[in-house]
């Protein structure tokens, strides 16, 4: 159990996230990259765990046949990943207030990371995505 503050760079969009988050997984698909300029890392919690507290800025954005993302369309930060199928929406944890206290555990969508820099933290790396995106 846990609870995370999080916001936009310019306050237009804030959330809290509480229950069940799950440990962060960074992904390196071309998405991911092409829609924060580098990996991406999340947690993530089910739906009725994240309160939505500003939304003024949100945008929902069709990124792929089968999920959304969800931004600030004011000062362009990414904030979420939502599935059109499954029980959670992912947070990226760059978009929170303060520390964080869950631990990156694995990597996914390895096959897909830019050509310039190498994974050495010694999580567990999966070319596509892994066995522990689901909370349990």
């Amino acid at each position: 159990m846990g609870r995370l503050a999080g916001s936009c760079m310019c306050g237009s969009v804030r959330y809290v996230a509480s229950g069940e988050l799950r440990e962060i997984v960074g992904c390196h698909c071309l998405e991911c990259r092409k829609s924060s300029g580098h990996f991406t890392a999340a947690t993530s919690v089910r739906p009725a765990s994240l309160n939505l507290t500003e939304t003024k800025g949100l945008k929902w954005y069709r990124s792929s046949p089968n999920a959304e993302r969800g931004f600030c369309y004011e000062c362009g930060s990414t904030l979420f990943w939502k599935p059109d199928s499954g029980d959670r929406i992912s947070v990226f944890v760059g978009s929170v207030d303060g520390l964080v206290d869950l631990p990156l555990t694995s990597h996914i969508y390895v096959a897909e990371k830019g050509n310039y820099y190498e994974i050495t933290d010694g999580a567990d790396q999966h070319m596509t995505t892994g066995a522990k995106l689901t909370l349990d």
